[in-house]
């Protein structure tokens, strides 16, 4: 079945240069087509133009967008949305001033989420991790990136990323799996890092492989994480796999996590509120998307990472949500896109092709996502008619979208 959607007001993202990512003062460029169509078929769009040239609806499925405008799902490509429960009481605790790192060493942190997981069972976390994939669904996301790391033992890593597989067969978002055993050392390994490593590397890697389980691997290379080394030894075992690096690097200081990213091709560094000018020097011409992640630091209240320099420097750069149940409870995506715009000073248009294009380069899957193209898979969804591109951001609470199309099909 064709889709037609007709009297699109402004049709936004559209790109047909064939590009991969959108870099430094490009972002500021997103090409828009107003009084607009859009055909999709077999899930993927067809083509578009002007109301002038409307093909016939014959056949085809019609959504009247009534002058709405039409963007490209939001890619969010870094969440932990496998999670079990909340933990509301840390949010208590940062109120009343302990910091993220003193949460942690009380056991809380991703340990108290590892505990709760465990006890949880796969059909639980299965049906509260649905729960969070509509929720993003509905607010305008089409492509995600699911981590584990809230299991920290074999078993509970494998029950995590089983989850996530069943989410990318039962639900219409594409999904992408990551591996993260080196969020944090197991319990039982307390004390032990380097054994817990070994761990990591001699077991959980090749069992995770084994099944088909996930599309890349990620350490939390950081202060009171994982070192430099570590994370190299991890990344190098992971490739030998077939899994490529998505690294968490410079949240709480600067790790060496982007340096060591860029030497071993990961495919993005995420974080980085703490860069300074050797880091950008070290993304600079290579591959490695650096992706921020600004609803970590508005819950935090951390700083924010410096994205007008990375831009300025001529880097690309990509956006993604975070979405955990410690430091970023949220995946709306268009509230991330506000705080880069408020936070960071990134113009609307910059914000959208970080968290569209970008955001779908820092999982490798531009070429089949983040732009209004010919030829791309039919994720994008509908507004109510705006003013302009600014309002998107502006009035990040105000509910604007109407209807959302996912892989050519109607989403309700």
């Amino acid at each position: 079945m064709k889709l037609l959607v007709k009297n699109i007001g402004t049709l936004v993202g559209i790109d047909e240069s064939g590009r991969l990512r959108v870099c430094g003062s490009d972002m500021a460029n997103i090409a828009t087509l107003e009084g607009a169509w859009l055909l999709a078929e077999e899930g993927r769009i067809c083509d578009y133009g002007t109301m002038g040239n409307l093909p016939s609806e014959e056949g085809c499925e019609v959504l009247d967008a009534e002058g709405g405008w039409l963007f490209p799902s939001f890619c969010d490509s870094h969440t932990h949305i496998v999670y079990a429960g909340s933990r509301e009481q840390e949010f208590l605790d940062k109120i009343n001033g302990l910091s993220y790192e003193e949460i942690a060493k009380r056991g809380g942190g991703i340990l108290n989420s590892a505990d709760r997981l465990h006890d949880t069972s796969e059909e639980e976390l299965y049906r509260q991790a649905m729960e969070r994939i509509d929720e993003i669904i509905a607010m305008g996301t089409g492509l995600v990136e699911i981590k584990s790391g809230y299991g920290l033992t074999l078993e509970d890593e494998l029950k995590i990323l089983r989850v996530i597989k069943r989410i990318r067969e039962n639900s219409p978002i594409a999904v992408r799996a990551t591996f993260l055993g080196a969020h944090a050392v197991g319990r039982a390994y307390k004390g032990r890092q380097s054994d817990y490593v070994d761990h990591v590397c001699r077991d959980m890697i090749p069992a995770v492989a084994k099944e088909g389980l996930a599309d890349f691997v990620d350490v939390f290379c950081d202060k009171g994480f994982f070192t430099v080394e570590e994370t190299a030894k991890i990344m190098k075992v992971g490739a030998e796999y077939g899994l490529r690096a998505k690294i968490h690097a410079n949240e709480l200081a600067v790790s060496g996590g982007v340096e060591v990213g860029v030497e071993h091709n990961a495919l993005s560094v995420d974080h980085l509120e703490s860069m300074g000018d050797e880091q950008i020097e070290a993304l600079r011409g290579t591959n490695t998307m650096p992706t921020m992640l600004p609803g970590c630091a508005f819950f935090l209240g951390i700083t924010y990472p410096p994205a007008r320099k990375m831009i300025n420097a001529g880097l690309a750069v990509a956006l993604a949500s975070d979405f955990n149940p410690g430091t970023a409870p949220s995946g709306n995506m268009r509230f991330v896109v506000s705080l880069a715009s408020i936070k960071m000073k990134m113009t609307p248009a910059e914000a959208l092709n970080a968290a569209t294009l970008n955001s779908a380069a820092a999982m490798g899957e531009s070429k089949d996502y983040g732009s209004i193209t010919r030829g791309k898979v039919a994720n994008f969804y509908i507004t109510k008619p705006l003013p302009s591109l600014a309002y998107l951001p502006y009035a990040h609470q105000t509910p604007v979208i109407k209807n959302i199309v996912l892989k050519g099909k109607l989403y309700e």
